[in-house]
């Protein structure tokens, strides 16, 4: 399951020097066609509201084995969203387009980092496919 947060649906317009050209459908479709390519189902959700994100963490318990998650401007601050990847004790890995330590003082602390296995921020696009290789390695698939 791939889960991205507030703002990303608004990739390819919001500020491109920072977030690339790129949009999220466009991200998903390459993501979903390497997927196939090595035999794994992806599913994607995008929420700008963080109880809708809560509720998708909560539906992936016994139904997704792996949880990839860009939780945009929450993975800062929603304790609510860091509650609900541990209560489902989902394997993590998490995700930024941007280099976040290279930002603002305020988004330098992840309060998913540390339930995370790992995670991929700075390289734009290319964090995600990183990602779903690194969650498929884990996998073993």
């Amino acid at each position: 399951m791939v889960i991205n947060g507030p703002n990303l649906n608004l990739l390819g317009v919001r500020e491109p020097e920072i977030y690339g050209k790129e949009t999220l459908d466009g991200i998903n479709n390459e993501l979903k066609a390497y997927a196939e390519k090595r035999g794994a189902d992806i599913e994607f959700f995008q929420s700008n509201h963080e109880g809708e994100i809560v509720d998708k963490i909560h539906d992936c318990l016994n139904k997704v084995n792996i949880i990839i998650i860009n939780a945009g401007a929450f993975s800062h601050y929603s304790i609510a969203i860091r509650d609900a990847l541990k209560a489902v004790n989902i394997p993590v890995i998490e995700v930024h387009l941007s280099n976040i330590y290279k930002r603002e003082d305020f988004r330098h602390k992840s309060v998913i980092s540390d339930i995370a296995v790992g995670g991929i921020y700075g390289f734009g696009s290319l964090s995600y496919k990183l990602a779903l290789e690194a969650a498929l390695d884990f996998l073993k698939i």
